[in-house]
């Protein structure tokens, strides 16, 4: 148990170091090329933090780890969401556009319900029968990823966040240099805390379904958590937003996408709650943005995302 803490401890150390050296080069590949920081978000950041998640969730699939496997992305999703959103919007508020509220949120909802009906048959089975996302539901969601990447390409050229922006200090090989060390300590710190947590979490009796919801999931979002609180505290709020939007998108097209063509995932541990309150985060971040924050998730709204965040992880405790 000690090795354990101590691992877990280390693996949070090596995560914040990846995540202030992946912030500093993306943000500099961004103003080196004129990109909008929200296209960098959405693509180089949101990709390389999803990696923990990934690996996590194929590999687990892989073992007959179903529960591990789905659980991870769903609570990442939500956690993405809710927590990190929240924490970073206490840090400093987080300013939509307009062009955000009607592209980048709503593709966010569609991959919540896409997973949903990919896992539709979970929803209406009769008890004790056994429910999977099967091949072809991994297939349905590759072709909205597909959809997905071809709309990213699209914006890039729309999109003039990084236009006029100075202080280019860093040379094209520190900036790669940069992007590859922070995503290499943070899938090999992540690994790290998510191997001691779930022991941690094994050694309390918790369920594969809940320990991927909670522990393995928080654990494999602290990339895009370091690295959103990391952005929003040096005024990259585009990255800090297009980080989460792009991981949680990436998440479910990509991830399970993959996972469930590869090898079909069991649903038994899971109830519809779970894919509800997914879909529920999406909205309400949608409606937080839209309709009470004037385009800006401010402190107390971040505040209140955290709250709905406890919320669930309470419920699931009392569900285990």
């Amino acid at each position: 148990m000690i090795i354990s803490i101590l691992l877990f401890i280390g693996g949070l150390a090596i995560i914040l170091l990846g995540a202030n050296l992946l912030t500093d080069g993306a943000s500099a590949l961004a103003r080196r090329f004129n990109i909008s920081e929200l296209v960098i978000g959405l693509t180089i950041v949101a990709l390389g933090t999803s990696l923990p998640e990934f690996v996590i969730s194929l590999g687990s699939a892989l073992k007959g780890s179903s529960g591990i496997s789905l659980g991870n992305i769903i609570g990442s999703n939500i956690f993405n969401t809710l927590l990190i959103l929240g924490v970073a919007a206490l840090i400093s508020p987080i300013k939509f556009n307009a062009k955000m509220l009607s592209r980048e949120i709503p593709f966010n909802l569609l991959s919540a319900i896409a997973l949903t009906l990919a896992a539709g048959g979970m929803l209406f089975a009769e008890s004790g029968e056994r429910q999977y996302i099967t091949r072809n539901g991994g297939l349905l969601l590759l072709c909205f990823l597909a959809v997905f990447i071809r709309y990213t390409f699209s914006i890039t050229n729309d999109d003039n966040e990084g236009e006029g922006k100075e202080g280019v200090t860093m040379g094209m090989g520190k900036i790669l240099l940069y992007i590859a060390g922070g995503l290499t300590c943070l899938i090999g710190g992540g690994n790290l805390f998510v191997d001691a947590a779930t022991e941690i979490a094994l050694a309390f009796g918790l369920s594969e379904a809940i320990i991927g919801i909670t522990i393995v999931s928080a654990g494999s979002s602290l990339p895009e958590l370091a690295v959103s609180v990391n952005a929003a505290r040096k005024g990259n709020v585009g990255i800090a937003l297009g980080n989460v939007l792009g991981s949680n998108i990436l998440n479910i097209f990509f991830i399970i996408g993959c996972t469930a063509t590869i090898c079909p995932i069991e649903l038994s541990q899971f109830n519809y709650v779970d894919f509800y309150v997914l879909i529920a985060s999406a909205i309400i971040l949608y409606a937080v943005g839209k309709f009470f924050g004037k385009n800006t998730i401010n402190r107390a709204e971040g505040a209140a995302l955290i709250c709905c965040y406890i919320a669930y992880t309470t419920y699931l405790i009392l569900r285990n």
